[in-house]
């Protein structure tokens, strides 16, 4: 197993990003290859976007686990027009929201990949896939098998 990845590395591979204490174990995370979303102990509730205490029992005993990445299509728009002038889109991204099958409402915001604008559509099953932009690894969705 690779040594643990420090508070200084995280901080340093997403120096334009805001990182705090409740959402840096996701970002740790991201550079692992793995989706930590916070998690409460004591009644089992997922919480994104991060917090450090639970919105359903107002617990403190929340930590990151990796959730399965496994979902369905939420919605998703078709975003045309970069916001980094260095970067120009060469074709619409496809940003959505998913919704983790670990529980009603758990929605992640990322890309959908390897999928042709006319095949996407609501409730549609996907899956966790990684992808490399600028250098970092990001969590992204591709359609998944009909039997989720």
């Amino acid at each position: 197993m690779s040594a643990a990845i420090s508070d200084e590395e995280v901080f340093a591979h997403f120096h334009d990003v805001h990182i705090d204490r409740d959402n840096i174990a996701h970002y740790r995370g991201l550079m692992a290859g793995r989706l930590l979303i916070n998690h409460c102990r004591d009644c089992g509730r997922w919480i994104y976007p991060h917090r450090p205490m639970c919105p359903a029992c107002l617990s403190w005993n929340v930590a990151p686990d990796e959730v399965s990445g496994r979902g369905r299509l939420y919605m998703y728009t078709l975003l045309e027009q970069s916001r980094d002038p260095d970067a120009p889109l060469l074709r619409p991204m496809q940003v959505a929201a998913i919704e983790l099958c670990e529980q009603p409402g758990l929605r992640y915001l990322s890309q959908v990949v390897d999928c042709p604008e006319a095949a996407l559509r609501h409730d549609m099953p996907v899956e966790l896939t990684w992808i490399s932009r600028g250098g970092r690894r990001w969590p992204a969705f591709r359609p998944a098998d009909e039997t989720l």
